[in-house]
């Protein structure tokens, strides 16, 4: 965390003594994130939840474990569609599966995967590839309520018309009612996606390798933490990845100006996905 200087407003104070509280009491590390983006969801969860102060809100969180998941619905991004991006995804399929296919076996990890948007988008291209039945998938987040949300796989019915037109323009070769039941204003994507998916309490900032991954896919993540943060980040998705892996970031995300820069190659520049260099 940066050092607080006399330079500092009595509001920033009360944020970076939040966020040391936060880190303290439950060891979720939001200290080296971007401050314009913390600062904005905090002053939205003091507002809505009705706090007078960050003092307030600190002194709640020190002695309320359930202040906790109230806290992380603003401080994590919960917001996703499915095959968001579709170009992305068409990307992955035509330029990134063929080299998956000459693996017998394959890793995926699917990285602040919030309430699971991403990782049932990729469990459904694999599945339309043949390469479902192979593939253990790795579905991480901090927030233990959206993994919750992404094992349970249910999405209000009002999204559907955008997954399906997403699923659509990334190549889709199936239809995408083919995946779920709708019933009651909502529908639920079939158990058989989660067959293969493994469901993950991760932080980034906080938590080292657990595996060896052919591909890791953290999209619009990296955007929110700080150069340092980044760069830890970044060496973790390297020390993760397998001989000549692949890594997919967000639209406004770059290993560029990272100390990791080198270790990683453009492998589809215009979809942020990059393949780790081969030593």
């Amino acid at each position: 965390m940066t050092p607080i200087t006399h330079m500092d407003s009595a509001e920033e104070i009360e944020i970076r003594l939040l966020l040391e509280a936060l880190f303290l009491r439950y060891h979720y590390d939001f200290r080296n994130y971007a401050m314009s983006s913390i600062k904005r969801r905090l002053r939205q969860a003091r507002q809505q939840l009705e706090f007078a102060s960050f003092s307030a809100m600190q002194d709640r969180l020190l002695h309320d474990p359930n202040m906790l998941p109230q806290l992380l619905r603003y401080l994590t991004v919960q917001v996703s569609d499915m095959f968001r991006d579709p170009d992305y995804f068409r990307a992955i399929r035509e330029h990134v599966v063929p080299h998956l296919r000459t693996y017998p076996s394959l890793k995926v990890w699917i990285a602040g995967c919030s309430s699971g948007e991403e990782l049932y988008s990729m469990v459904i291209l694999f599945r339309e590839e043949g390469l479902e039945e192979r593939t253990l998938f790795y579905a991480t987040d901090i927030n233990q309520e959206a993994l919750q949300a992404a094992e349970a796989g249910v999405f209000a019915l009002d999204r559907v018309p955008t997954f399906t037109t997403n699923h659509r323009q990334s190549g889709g070769k199936t239809s995408l009612s083919d995946y779920y039941q709708a019933a009651y204003g909502r529908v639920s994507f079939d158990k058989s996606l989660r067959r293969n998916v493994v469901f993950s309490d991760h932080s980034l900032v906080t938590d080292a390798v657990f595996g060896e991954m052919h591909l890791i896919s953290c999209r619009n993540v990296l955007i929110y933490f700080d150069q340092d943060l980044k760069d830890r980040v970044l060496g973790l998705f390297n020390n993760s990845l397998a001989r000549r892996g692949f890594l997919g970031l967000g639209a406004k995300e770059s290993v560029r100006f990272s100390k990791h820069a080198t270790t990683f190659t453009d492998f589809v520049q215009a979809e942020k996905i990059y393949q780790k260099v081969s030593l």
